[in-house]
């Protein structure tokens, strides 16, 4: 078997690994810290936890907001096993294979969560997930894909393409939204033709010369990214900590699956 990819991710040229970062927030305690200590931007670090939580099953790392520091970042419990069980394998190497079953009989598991950050694509939000429900028509089918922590994502493709991906019920399936489809709103009970509507709180608001990267935390622990105007920004009085809801069509879900 294998050793798991560490899925390096990218800053200015140079790779990191994702599994350093979770190890630096934990000892930190911030990812500011994290990343100052890595020698990556601020921003590299916070787009490598918001994709490490998107693909995990449940989130790896927890913000807290608040505090005499002015909060900070730890890892979940599913995040320290998660970086254990790698380290483990990568010291012990070949003696791992013989003694897989009693030191990670959950080892697969943590496998294919390090294996989905090589999925690589110019979608904003990636989403793991596993399908709930299809429902066919005589052109396209509607897909349900639960993501966890109660979150939902509904994609409307064409029948042949459920076909393609071999798509059922319980399969894994990942869901791709670039950040420009995703409209956002503080009218939570606003009446739309959007299939999705997924309302959550701003933890990141970033504002450029024209547009604006928002990142909306979920109920469950995932983040969304939008990009609107900055006008849109000013408009809708948005902040730390603002609710929002965010729309997306089902027809601009794209769905994928591993090979």
């Amino acid at each position: 078997m294998n050793t798991p990819d560490k899925g390096p991710l990218m800053d200015r040229g140079r790779k990191y690994d994702h599994l350093e970062l979770l190890e630096q927030i934990d000892a930190c305690g911030s990812i500011t810290a994290a990343a100052n200590l890595m020698g990556m931007s601020y921003k590299t670090a916070w787009d490598a936890v918001e994709a490490i939580n998107n693909l995990a099953e449940a989130p790896l790392v927890e913000r807290r907001v608040g505090g005499r520091n002015g909060g900070g970042a730890v890892l979940t419990v599913n995040g320290r096993r998660l970086v254990s069980a790698y380290r483990r394998l990568d010291k012990e190497r070949q003696q791992v294979l013989n003694q897989l079953n009693q030191v990670m009989e959950d080892f697969e598991a943590y496998y294919n969560i390090i294996r989905k950050y090589d999925l690589k694509t110019s979608a904003r939000n990636q989403f793991s997930g596993r399908v709930k429900a299809i429902k066919h028509g005589e052109v396209n089918a509607e897909v349900v894909l639960d993501i966890g922590g109660g979150d939902e994502i509904v994609a409307n493709i064409t029948c042949d393409s459920v076909e393609h991906l071999a798509l059922e019920v319980g399969s894994e399936a990942y869901a791709m939204i670039k950040s420009s489809w995703v409209i956002l709103t503080t009218y939570r009970n606003l009446k739309t033709s959007s299939r999705n509507k997924l309302t959550g709180h701003v933890v990141r608001c970033h504002e450029g010369a024209v547009n604006a990267e928002v990142m909306v935390e979920l109920p469950g622990g995932k983040t969304l990214t939008a990009i609107i105007t900055n006008d849109s920004v000013t408009e809708m009085g948005l902040k730390i900590g603002s609710e929002v809801t965010a729309l997306i069509k089902s027809s601009s879900v794209i769905l994928a699956v591993a090979s």
